[in-house]
C-alpha cells in the first residue's frame, strides 16, 4: 500500500514538473518576425514599376516576403511573357541566399566554387533581385525583369525600395 502511494506521488511530481516545463518550452519554440504588409508590398511594386517606366523600360515587378512567397506581381503591358516568372525567381533567390542577385552573378560563374548555385531549382542568378531590409533585418525582396540588363533591373528595384524606405524604418 505504501509503495502504491509512493508511486502515485512520484508520478504526480513528474507530471507536475512536465506540465510546468511546457509553457517555457512552448515559448522557446515560438519566434516572432517582421514582415512586409500587403500595402507596403504594393507601394514598393508600384514605385519600382514607375521608376522603370521613367527609364523607358517595360518590366514585371515581383515583391516577395521574407520566405520567398510572392506578395505582389505587376507586369507592364508590353513586358515579355517570361518576365513575371523571372522577376519572382529573382526575388526568391535574393531572400533565399540573403544576397542581392547581382552579387551572386560573379561568384557562380563556371569554374568558381559556387558555380553549383546556378543549377539549384528555382534559382535565378541574374541582376534584378534586391533584398528589402528594415532595421537591419531582411523582410523581403523585390525582383525586376525586362529592363535591358541586370544593372538596369537593379537600379529600378533600388529606386523602388528608396521610395518606401521611410515606411520600412522602425
Amino acid at each position: 500500500m505504501v509503495r502504491a502511494q509512493f508511486k502515485c506521488v512520484a508520478a504526480f511530481a513528474v507530471c507536475a514538473a512536465i506540465g510546468s516545463a511546457q509553457p517555457a518550452a512552448a515559448q522557446e519554440a515560438l519566434v516572432t518576425y517582421k514582415s512586409l504588409s500587403p500595402e507596403i508590398a504594393l507601394d514598393l511594386a508600384r514605385a519600382t514599376l514607375e521608376d522603370c517606366r521613367k527609364r523607358g523600360f517595360q518590366v514585371a515587378v515581383a515583391v516577395v516576403d521574407r520566405f520567398g512567397q510572392t506578395q505582389v506581381m505587376i507586369r507592364d503591358r508590353f513586358a515579355g511573357p517570361h518576365t513575371p516568372a523571372t522577376a519572382a525567381g529573382k526575388g526568391w533567390t535574393a531572400v533565399s541566399f540573403r544576397t542581392n542577385t547581382s552579387d551572386l552573378v560573379g561568384i557562380s560563374q563556371p569554374g568558381m566554387p559556387q558555380a553549383g548555385l546556378r543549377d539549384l531549382p528555382g534559382a535565378v542568378i541574374l541582376g534584378g533581385g534586391v533584398r528589402v531590409e528594415a532595421g537591419g533585418i531582411t523582410v523581403g525582396a523585390v525582383g525586376v525583369s525586362g529592363a535591358p540588363g541586370g544593372d538596369a533591373d537593379d537600379a529600378c528595384a533600388k529606386a523602388g525600395i528608396a521610395a518606401v524606405q521611410d515606411k520600412l524604418d522602425f
